[in-house]
């Protein structure tokens, strides 16, 4: 099967990036970019974010999580610490995060270094998730294989009657993790396929260094 996609294009109008116009803190300039999106470009999930790992074989591996926080030291997702990203983090913390938004014409690329956040705060997020997602959690030995669906289902529902009328407690193989950022650049779509494109790296005074990139 062969598919010619040479003709699938599209030109960027939506905005502009210049460097007279963005912060000295990319932290700043996500938190800007964030909301906007989030209030007019609805269709976007906006906090939905690529993470990729070096797994254990020596590949690169991508998958989409939900950020569920970000500060000026980082940004925050929760996961199962026994799954693949999770082995992998623990082999090499260094990560990369990645934000599409189409409707914006937008894209936000952040390399950083990825640690658990304290326990007391996983135990936090996690007491505030739906019932549902909860067993979840206890439900799935995330990346290992499973029977069928039929397994999982019944697992849920004997689970379900366990926990009945009780509290039902964080495992101990999940929780969050911060990544703290080296380094991000903010991308936005231009007409032409000339995109703008602002680095921003740490220093080793702690300080921003900001370039433009060629696109």
């Amino acid at each position: 099967m062969e598919k010619d996609l040479s003709n699938y294009r599209k030109s960027y109008e939506k905005s502009e990036l210049l460097l007279k116009d963005v912060p000295e803190n990319p932290i700043e300039l996500f938190q800007k970019w964030f909301y906007e999106v989030d209030k007019f470009f609805v269709e976007d999930e906006t906090n939905a974010m690529t993470v990729s790992t070096i797994g254990l074989d020596g590949f690169p591996k991508n998958r989409v999580v939900l950020l569920k926080r970000f500060t000026h030291e980082g940004f925050v997702f929760y996961t199962n610490y026994n799954s693949d990203k999770g082995k992998a983090i623990e082999l090499n913390p260094n990560v990369c995060l990645s934000f599409f938004w189409h409707g914006a014409e937008r894209q936000i690329i952040i390399k950083g270094v990825a640690e658990k956040i304290a326990e007391n705060l996983s135990d936090g997020y996690f007491e505030s998730r739906p019932r549902g997602s909860q067993l979840g959690a206890l439900v799935s030995n995330q990346s290992e294989v499973v029977k069928d669906r039929d397994y999982l289902e019944q697992k849920l529902l004997d689970l379900e009657k366990e926990f009945e009328g009780k509290e039902i407690p964080r495992p101990k193989y999940w929780g969050g993790y911060i990544i703290k950022p080296v380094e991000i650049e903010f991308w936005q779509g231009r007409p032409n396929r000339l995109h703008d494109r602002v680095r921003y790296k740490l220093q080793a005074d702690y300080n921003w260094e900001i370039n433009r990139l060629s696109p």
